[in-house]
C-alpha cells in the first residue's frame, strides 16, 4: 500500500493570504517529489494543480536540560502548490474574525 506524501495543509496569516491567490501550503514528507505531491494534491482536494514548488527546512538545535546539552530537530519539507483559476480547496478557506462575528 502507497503511503501519501501530503502530512497535513499548513494554515497560518501568510499561507491564508498566499491561498488567496491560489497557492496552497502543505506540509509534506521529505521522501516526496514534486510528481507525488502534485498527484497527491489532485486526488484529495479533487483539483488540477498548476505548479509545485519545495522547501526543504533544516531541523532547529536548541540546548535543554541543566547541562545544556544540544539537540537538534529533525528537518521537514513544505510544499507550495498552485491550482487551475477558478479553483479553491476548503482547507484553507479562512475562518471568520473577531470582528465579523460580532457584527
Amino acid at each position: 500500500m502507497k503511503q501519501m506524501s501530503i502530512i497535513k495543509p499548513l494554515r497560518t496569516e501568510k499561507t491564508l493570504r498566499l491561498a488567496s491567490n491560489r497557492w496552497y501550503t502543505f506540509a509534506v514528507h521529505t521522501w516526496a517529489n514534486k510528481q507525488q505531491i502534485a498527484k497527491d494534491v489532485a486526488s484529495v482536494y479533487k483539483v488540477k494543480v498548476k505548479e509545485v514548488r519545495t522547501i526543504v527546512m533544516h531541523g532547529k538545535t536548541r540546548r535543554v536540560g541543566k547541562k545544556g546539552m544540544v539537540i537538534r530537530a529533525p528537518k521537514s519539507k513544505k510544499a507550495l502548490v498552485e491550482v487551475v483559476a477558478g479553483q479553491t480547496i476548503d482547507a484553507f478557506e479562512a475562518a471568520p474574525t473577531q470582528q465579523a462575528k460580532k457584527a
